[in-house]
Order: structure tokens, then C-alpha cells, then sequence
């Protein structure tokens, strides 16, 4: 029930209960009037006195007394009835103002009595700091474990946050996953705030436990003062996100301060995500090859295919900088079928021999389509399944571990290799080279720069050689620079290599030069190849 509803039925209910005064006072009245005489005669009559009983006036007397009673009882049933009444308007009104789930204010009630703080900050000389707090992959904890754990997470969440808050500061629940915690400081104590960051960042990375289920997660915390360049508490609070978006793009777990660069960094992030929005379908962001070269014989063996966007007026824009932000809108599937779409149409006419290299984001893999999209991909370009291999990291297998075997099954099915990119870096596992059917694995260029200096990148990299001898899973080793490393590689038994030893990464018509020097050129694109085993025609319309 809303505020709003509650006081009409409360003035429709006082409306009805001064009726039934009226009429209980008119009957009191008329009691009064009557009662007297009726009673006396009645008196007279029953001690022998020859006095008559006036019957009507005896009865109006009966029927007062009644009218007095039913006002009585219904005095009684309205005025509890308006109590309740008032009770639900209360509940609304705190509803109004409160998060159901954790009892901390909602944004609208933040922003009212954050107000009264603010300038009551500012009266006492005094900076007033606002942390925004956002749980880390909250989506991920209901998508895994459901919506009660999430429940629950979040309620341990606000717990925390009361535990560590100083007594007097407002608490709000802003999300779904986001928290504000606001409090006056000393200005000249900005340590106060950081302590506070930090103990809400390592409180809440500790285990959450559930069910006989560890949850493990973080959160990312953003803080803005009130006395650097802020006119209200609305401001303060888009600073704090402003911070907690640098937080989070730092590499979550931390705390971060509002800076007024972060501010341009987040304009600049807008505008490259509405150019994002258009350059692919555009077909401004294309394809860029790396040459992956046999480490025995030094022949060119196929390509890695790279994504950059040639901005009309930003000049070419790295992948680093444009893929999170295709990550973090969802634009990543579109744009990556949009490179393969463009590399594999490129492709055609290269020498058979020649493979493509293709890496898919972690996210696609939670696309339960994304073989079928690939494969019909292929299809409609002519690109022959049996040179294409796709790469996939070893982080990617955590989300959805099933799914991705589903989807690397109907890859493999019609011949597509696949590939264990920057292998060494995290999760490394032999669990996870028997979960998937990989065909090679990728040593990361961490490793491969380092070995003629570092003898840990020395041992790892010899570890994975050996490990993918001994599986009969040929070896890839990126960021080969210099011919010493090339012959380090090929002394320990790399087979193949790639990097800028071998030439930067080339466009679709610097490739096409050079694989015409090479002779690695057909006449024509293969028309003969046939397209992939158990694809209807219907995935080419």
C-alpha cells in the first residue's frame, strides 16, 4: 500500500466514523429526553401506582439505548481500524524510504538526507566523504548459485559495510549490487576514509559461507570528498561513481579517489562506445594478421587474426583499448563475428596450407550459439572449416564449464581445431587439457621474452614443451623478438613461433602482397572445398 492510499482510506474512514458519532450523540440525546419520564412512570406502575406505561415512549427509550450501544461497538471497531490504518501508512512511508532487503535508505532517501548532512558539513568546517561500494561479478553468484545466495550475499554485504561504517553515516542500497556509505571528516584526514575503504575492500574478500557453499568474491570501492569542486550531494555521489568505475577498471578489488581526469577518461569512454556502436557494422574495426611461422623450417604457416579500429578520425585505435568497452556493452559477439566474417572472406584464396588463428572472448563462450554462429559464419564466407582454429583461455572454462564443452564439440565436429591461448598465466591444469579436446597449446609471451634472462621463464617454458610432447600437443610460442629467442625456442622443441620477429601485424592487402611474393596465392578462391559436415543450407540465408 502506498503513502498516497493509505491517507484517502484514512480520511474516507474519519469521514465514516464522525457519521456514527453524530447519530450515537443524537441518540444519547434523545435518551436523555426520554429516559426520565419513561423511567419513573415505569417505577410508579410496577410499585401498584394506577400510572399508565407510555408503550412508544418506552420503546424510542429501548431503541436510544441500543442506537448507543451499536455506536459504542462501532466507535471502537473504526477507531482500530484507523490505527491499523495508520500502521500501514507508516510501513509504506518507511518502504518509501528504505531498502526492503538490508534496511539501508534507498537512492531517493540518500539524497534527501544526504543533503542535511552536506550542509551541515560545510556549516562545521567539515568535508563530507561518500563511498560507492559494488560487489564484483555479483551476476555470476545468481546465475551459479540463485537468487536466495545472492539474497544472502548481499544481506552479509550490508552487514560488513555497519560493521565498518562509522557510527554516524548514512547507509544506502543505490542497485541491484551497489552500496554508498556516507560520513563526515576532518578535512584534514583523508586517511580516515582510506582506512575505511580498505577495511571494507579485505572484509568483504573473505570467503562468504552458505549452505555448505564458499562464496568468493570482492568488492570495488569509489570515494569523493565534498570539499574539492562539489555544489551538492548529487554531485558528490556521481564523483564516487565516477571513482568506483576507475576502481573497477584498475582491476577491481581496491578503493579509488575522484579525480577530475577520471572524469575526461569517462567522457572519452562514451564516446568511443557510441563509435563502437557504429564502426561495426561500418566494418571500421578489421582484420589484422600476425604471422605464425614454423620454427624448423621458417616457412609461414598461417596467421593470428587481430582486431583493430581505424577511427575516421582518431587514426587506428588498439584492441586494448577498444575491447573492454565491447566486453562491457555486449558488443563483443557482434564484433567478433564481424573480423571473422572479414578475415575469412580474405582468406579464401590463400594457399590451402595456410591456417587462421582466431581468439574468442570468455563471454562468447556463455553464448549457447556461438558454434552454430561461427560455423554458419564459415559458410556464408567459403572459408574452409579444416584451417580454422580457435583460441580460448584457460579462465574461460570457469564460468560454464559444460557449456563450453558443448560448444567446442560442434566446433570439432565439423573439423575446426582448437587452441589453449596464453597457457602459464593462471589456472594452468592438466584437468583442463583433458575437459576440452585441444589440438595445441600457446606458451604466453610473458614467458617467451624473458627466457634469455629470467631461469623461471627458462623452466616454464620448457615444462610446456615437454608437457605438450608428451600429450602430442604441438607447442605455439608468442612474442618472439629476436632471433636468440627464436633459437632458444627451437633448441627446447617449440614448433611454431610467432611475434615481431616475423614483421608487425599486417592488413588484409599488406598480407595479400606478401603471401603474392610467396607464391602463396590461389587463382581463385576455392570453390571446391565443400562447407562443413552436417550444415543445412538454410545457416547461409
Amino acid at each position: 500500500m502506498t503513502v498516497k492510499s493509505a491517507a484517502t482510506r484514512s480520511l474516507r474512514n474519519i469521514s465514516r466514523e464522525f457519521m456514527t458519532g453524530a447519530v450515537t450523540g443524537a441518540a444519547l440525546l434523545l435518551f436523555v429526553g426520554t429516559a426520565g419520564t419513561a423511567i419513573v412512570k415505569a417505577l410508579a406502575h410496577w410499585h401498584g401506582s394506577d400510572a399508565v406505561i407510555d408503550r412508544a415512549l418506552f420503546a424510542a427509550l429501548l431503541l436510544n439505548a441500543a442506537l448507543i450501544l451499536f455506536g459504542w461497538f462501532r466507535y471502537r471497531a473504526l477507531s482500530e481500524e484507523l490505527n491499523d490504518l495508520t500502521d500501514a501508512g507508516r510501513q509504506a512511508h518507511a518502504l518509501a524510504q528504505r531498502d526492503p532487503l538490508t534496511g539501508f535508505l534507498n537512492r531517493r532517501s540518500l539524497s534527501e538526507d544526504g543533503a542535511a548532512l552536506f550542509a551541515s558539513a560545510r556549516r562545521r568546517g567539515k568535508a563530507m566523504a561518500m563511498l560507492t561500494i559494488d560487489i564484483d561479478h555479483f551476476k555470476s553468484v545468481n546465475d551459479l548459485h540463485g537468487y536466495t545466495v545472492g539474497d544472502l550475499l548481499l544481506g552479509h554485504v550490508a552487514e560488513t559495510i555497519t560493521a565498518i561504517a562509522p557510527g554516524v553515516s548514512l547507509l544506502a542500497r543505490l542497485g541491484a549490487d551497489e552500496f554508498a556509505c556516507t560520513f563526515v571528516f576532518d578535512a584534514a584526514h583523508k586517511n580516515v576514509a582510506d582506512r575505511i575503504a580498505e577495511r571494507m575492500v579485505a572484509g568483504l574478500a573473505l570467503p562468504f559461507r552458505t549452505n555448505g557453499v564458499d562464496i568468493h568474491t570482492s568488492v570495488s570501492v569509489g570515494i569523493a570528498r565534498s570539499d574539492r569542486d562539489c555544489a551538492s550531494v548529487d554531485a558528490l555521489l556521481r564523483n564516487a561513481d565516477i571513482a568506483l568505475h576507475a576502481a573497477k577498471t584498475a582491476g577491481r578489488s581496491r578503493h579509488a579517489w575522484f579525480d577530475t581526469s577520471m572524469e575526461r577518461s569517462l567522457q572519452l569512454r562514451g564516446e568511443l562506445e557510441a563509435g563502437l556502436r557504429s564502426a561495426i557494422p561500418a566494418q571500421e574495426v578489421v582484420p589484422y594478421f600476425e604471422q605464425q611461422v614454423d620454427l624448423t623450417t621458417g616457412l609461414i604457416t598461417g596467421f593470428e587474426v587481430l582486431a583493430r579500429w581505424e577511427h575516421p578520425t582518431r587514426g587506428t585505435i588498439a584492441p586494448d583499448v577498444f575491447i573492454p568497452i565491447a566486453e562491457e556493452t555486449g558488443l563483443i559477439g557482434e564484433l567478433s563475428l564481424s573480423i571473422m566474417r572479414q578475415a575469412f572472406a580474405a582468406a579464401r584464396d590463400w594457399d590451402a596450407g595456410l591456417t587462421l588463428s582466431v581468439n574468442v572472448s570468455p563471454l562468447q563462450l556463455r553464448d549457447a550459439w556461438l558454434a552454430q554462429k561461427i560455423i554458419k559464419t564459415l559458410v556464408e564466407t567459403g572459408f574452409p572449416a579444416s584451417r580454422l582454429e580457435i583460441e580460448i583461455t584457460e579462465s574461460a572454462l570457469f564460468d560454464n564449464l559444460p557449456l563450453a564443452q558443448s560448444i567446442v564439440g560442434s566446433l570439432k565436429n565439423q573439423g575446426i581445431r582448437l587452441a589453449l591461448d596464453d597457457f602459464g598465466t593462471g589456472y594452468s591444469s592438466l584437468a583442463h587439457l583433458r575437459a576440452l579436446p585441444f589440438d595445441r597449446i600457446k606458451i604466453d609471451k610473458s614467458f617467451v621474452s624473458s627466457i634469455l634472462d629470467n631461469p623461471e621463464s627458462i623452466a616454464i617454458v620448457n615444462t610446456i614443451v615437454r608437457l605438450g610432447d608428451s600429450l602430442n600437443l604441438p607447442t605455439t610460442a608468442e612474442g618472439i623478438e629476436d632471433a636468440a629467442i627464436e633459437e632458444r625456442l627451437r633448441g627446447m622443441g617449440c614448433a611454431k613461433g610467432q611475434g615481431y620477429l616475423y614483421g608487425r601485424p599486417l592488413g588484409a592487402a599488406q598480407v595479400r602482397r606478401l603471401l603474392a611474393e610467396k607464391r602463396l596465392l590461389t587463382q581463385r578462391p576455392d570453390r571446391s572445398v565443400p562447407p562443413p559436415r552436417g550444415i543445412a543450407p538454410r545457416l547461409a540465408g
